[in-house]
């Protein structure tokens, strides 16, 4: 009897993977959403007038991998199934699907304007920075998790995506077409001051972490 409970458990364990729970198998599933996005985004080509086919399918697209980012940790929260893949797959994701929107939006003629390239730059800088300090602090034995800046950084980059892509891609009256560019200006300009302010929020926090580790 204890051999065979023994040789289930072990049978059990193999089966254990990476995907073996939602959390991880939604993260996976936004990832590849994001590439398909980047390959419609691709087909809308850089230069001419927006077709709005392609950017209502890019908009949906783009709110459905931005909206799942909170299911997963929901669930991976609600069932005690955080990972070590997760952990480093969900802001990784998170990551390659706001910085590479920015990017094609950057490049392409009508939404130039408000993805302008020396933004996306600053941007990349800072997730550069951040990323760098992560590795060398949790590098020392210490914890560096995402605080409540962070996370507003990255709500206020959606919605200024999901406007920019929005007022292009549905048919609007002139007063509410400017009224949501003005809305996605001020949104661009929002994720520009919040992601300097959230890169000075982690230096800081750094200086204080490493402040303490010397005196203790």
């Amino acid at each position: 009897m204890e051999r065979t409970e023994r040789g289930t458990a072990m049978t059990d364990t193999r089966k254990e993977g990476i995907f073996a729970h939602w959390p991880n198998r939604i993260t996976a599933g936004r990832f590849v959403a994001s590439l398909a996005l980047f390959t419609l985004l691709a087909v809308e080509g850089v230069t001419g007038e927006p077709r709005r086919g392609a950017l209502q399918v890019s908009f949906w697209l783009f709110i459905a991998i931005a909206t799942t980012d909170l299911l997963d940790g929901w669930l991976a929260r609600r069932g005690g199934q955080e990972t070590a893949f997760g952990r480093i797959a969900d802001p990784f994701v998170d990551k390659v699907l706001v910085l590479g929107t920015m990017i094609f939006l950057a490049v392409m003629e009508w939404s130039r304007p408000w993805f302008p390239a020396w933004i996306i730059v600053v941007v990349l800088a800072r997730e550069f920075l951040v990323t760098g300090i992560r590795g060398y602090v949790e590098s020392l034995g210490r914890e560096f998790p995402a605080d409540w800046f962070g996370k507003v950084k990255m709500t206020i980059q959606c919605l200024a995506i999901g406007f920019v892509v929005g007022q292009a891609a549905f048919v609007w009256s002139a007063d509410l077409r400017h009224f949501w560019g003005a809305v996605a200006h001020v949104l661009v300009w929002g994720t520009l001051v919040a992601s300097i302010g959230s890169g000075i929020t982690y230096v800081a926090k750094t200086k204080r972490l490493l402040d303490a580790a010397r005196a203790g």
